[in-house]
């Protein structure tokens, strides 16, 4: 067995993970649960292939305990057609070789689904945490695919609540679980005093937006906002995505600082006034659930957002965030934030927040899979028979 591979838990299945996002892009939903069900079981977290000058295979690396990356290699002559034929034998031959054909399979995009054909899954979870096929370059078939996922999953998780009334009557086993929130870690901007080289320059108010910048962005929001107040700045930490950076608008009050480590992002929170969403309002944005959100509430901003439905409902209607449809009420809305109260607000936000943990959403989460232990006819590696309980990944 290769020493990068934690040997087979007894008390909990492996993951095979099926994920379209690399675990080294912004650091979301699939990184935070994936790391949590890595604490009692083995997670193989599989991305998109890379193509390259040689023979098929992996890139192995650790991330978390438990949690091990696997980035496939395909050579570049592989055709379109064939490349999910070449990662359905590389999938097989991973299992194989790891004993972990009997796993729980785990997707966060149909489009990986022909890739699992071959397994033998105790579990199929498909955490459905956007509306992929309403995003920009979105693959052929994807529709198609989800449908057939929908057939094969055992539990559907949707990662806000305007996805779980879309998908509710597609399958009856759709659970909601809306973004959730590591509150110590972004806790700590509050603590935090030493100014950031990047931003000890910029003078205050500072209104920042970390996160992927891409289609779901109003850039044009942006700089209409920084031309109406022109003394003060807007941050925007992330990477650019799928837009050309050449159209980003340019001011001189207007910062992009690139993406940032996760373990990071307190830091630079501290030196900011107001927290910002400045989503368009198109069909890409029509379902998400931003993460931003909660995390901008613990680390005890205040926050402005354009009217996104899992935004208004609950966080505008509970008067934790302000809401703007526009760039000149995003610019008023702001002023209003920053003139509000901070103890009530940090009271508020952490009533609200404290039932949110991504702690609490991973139990949940366990504990729905647990319930399949039945249907699923395990053996209990536990007991003098050698069998396990259920398909459990913790207590």
């Amino acid at each position: 067995m290769d020493s990068i591979f934690p040997t087979r838990s007894i008390t909990g299945a492996d993951i095979l993970c099926f994920s379209h996002l690399r675990w080294d892009f912004v650091y979301q939903r699939p990184q935070h649960l994936m790391s949590r069900f890595g604490r009692s079981g083995r997670v193989f977290f599989i991305e998109e292939p890379i193509m390259h000058d040689g023979e098929p295979g992996w890139v192995f690396s650790t991330v978390e305990e438990n949690v091990i990356r696997c980035v496939p290699k395909l050579p570049e002559s592989t055709l379109e057609q064939h490349r999910d034929g070449a990662m359905q034998f590389l999938v097989n031959s991973l299992a194989d070789k790891y004993e972990c054909h009997e796993c729980v399979e785990w997707f966060y995009t149909p489009m990986m689904l022909e890739w699992a054909v071959g397994l033998a899954p105790v579990a199929t979870v498909y955490d459905c945490m956007d509306e992929l096929s309403k995003f920009r370059f979105a693959p052929g078939g994807i529709v198609d695919l989800e449908r057939q996922l929908f057939q094969k999953a055992d539990l559907v998780f949707t990662g806000g609540h305007s996805l779980y009334k879309a998908k509710r009557e597609q399958h009856s086993a759709v659970h909601e679980f809306p973004s959730s929130i590591d509150a110590a870690h972004f806790r700590r901007a509050l603590f935090e005093h030493e100014e950031l080289p990047e931003q000890s320059g910029m003078e205050r108010p500072r209104i920042g937006y970390a996160g992927v910048i891409d289609e779901r962005i109003d850039l044009d929001l942006v700089a209409a906002a920084a031309e109406l107040r022109p003394d003060w700045n807007f941050i925007m930490l992330g990477p650019v995505v799928k837009i050309d950076p050449e159209t980003l608008p340019r001011r001189s009050n207007i910062h992009y600082l690139g993406m940032k480590d996760y373990k990071d992002l307190p830091r630079y929170f501290a030196g900011w006034d107001v927290g910002m969403m400045p989503f368009a309002l198109n069909e890409s944005t029509e379902f998400i659930s931003p993460t931003k959100t909660p995390e901008y509430l613990a680390a005890g901003l205040p926050v402005v957002s354009t009217p996104i439905t899992d935004v208004v409902r609950p966080y505008g209607e509970l008067g934790l965030v302000e809401i703007a449809a526009d760039a000149r009420e995003f610019a008023e809305r702001a002023t209003r934030a920053l003139e509000s109260d901070k103890v009530e607000r940090l009271r508020k936000a952490d009533i609200f927040l404290a039932d949110r943990s991504w702690d609490g959403t991973y139990r949940a989460m366990n504990k729905l899979i647990n319930s399949l232990g039945k249907k699923a006819k395990f053996h209990d590696r536990t007991s003098s028979s050698g069998t396990r309980p259920g398909i459990s990944i913790a207590a």
